[in-house]
């Protein structure tokens, strides 16, 4: 008997594994994780996930252990990856900004710029990433791992840190100022290059991507149903240029219109008592699963 083909996944373990778990259940993937567990459940006989640190992911990919996996762009690049870039997707652990590798100092400190920190000592969990950064700007300076608590070392231990930020709120209560940024980061699917040429693997692969993009498009859209009077439904999309391309459909009743429209989420709370004074009737708005363009 034939052996089924099987996808072998990472998805980061730590703190983008609840959002991405969440993303995957979005998408149609249903994981299960048991608290000691490092391969979850999916409901896809064809997948096999294991949970590692995203900044290991990379790494097994490029090697062959896994197929693909989901990681930040940032350990891509740390681990100097050669791989197979599938898509890029914006989403992280608390916002959907990307997370960014920044050049913090204490609020007093007399560094302004790169160029300050000539002969000084550096802490940071992105060694690679800041000798390069360095090494962009001609310095020489002293760059040291961080396990943890960076933002502490940069008051007693070191000159400067490197640390990763999505709004700069922990830096602030650290009494850290931004000096530069190094790196904007966004989880990206990534592909074994191997993986990548084998056709049942790559198909497997694009529906991953095209569904989990879907999911994340839905997330900032929502669907409306509304009724109104066919004699109203041009005045209403010229003045409304938010409901470009709806679906209108006859009703039972003569003279009366469904319009059905997907729209910015954003937008609703603004758009719906316009849409009633323009004399909609019984509108719905619902939520989205997936939109895929």
């Amino acid at each position: 008997m034939k052996k089924k083909p099987v996808l072998r996944l990472g998805l980061p373990k730590g703190s983008l594994q609840e959002a991405t778990i969440e993303k995957m259940g979005k998408a149609g993937f249903n994981i299960s994780v048991s608290s000691r567990s490092y391969t979850p459940y999916v409901d896809d006989e064809e997948l096999e996930i294991r949970l590692i640190r995203a900044q290991e992911i990379s790494r097994y990919v490029e090697h062959g252990y896994l197929d693909c996996g989901i990681t930040g762009y940032d350990w891509i690049q740390e681990n100097n990856s050669k791989v197979h870039e599938v898509g890029e997707f914006q989403f992280s652990k608390a916002t959907r900004q990307s997370a960014r590798w920044v050049l913090a100092v204490p609020e007093h400190s007399p560094i302004k710029s790169v160029k300050d920190l000539q002969g000084k000592r550096i802490a940071t969990e992105v060694v690679n990433l800041t000798r390069r950064y360095l090494r962009q700007h001609k310095v020489t300076a002293e760059v040291e791992f961080s396990w943890g608590a960076t933002e502490i070392k940069a008051h007693e231990l070191v000159d400067a840190i490197v640390d990763v930020t999505e709004t700069g709120s922990s830096l602030r209560a650290n009494k850290l100022r931004i000096v530069d940024t190094l790196l904007s980061s966004t989880p990206r699917l990534i592909a074994n290059r191997a993986a990548w040429k084998n056709a049942w693997k790559r198909r497997k692969i694009q529906t991953l991507a095209l569904l989990l993009r879907g999911a994340l498009d839905a997330e900032t859209k929502v669907g409306l149903k509304m009724n109104i009077a066919q004699k109203n439904v041009t005045r209403l999309l010229q003045s409304l240029p938010a409901l470009r391309n709806p679906t209108i459909s006859q009703l039972g009743q003569k003279g009366w219109v469904a319009v059905e429209t997907i729209i910015d989420k954003h937008i609703v709370r603004e758009l719906i008592p316009a849409l009633k004074a323009a004399g909609a009737e019984g509108i719905i708005e619902y939520p989205l699963n997936k939109v895929v363009y």
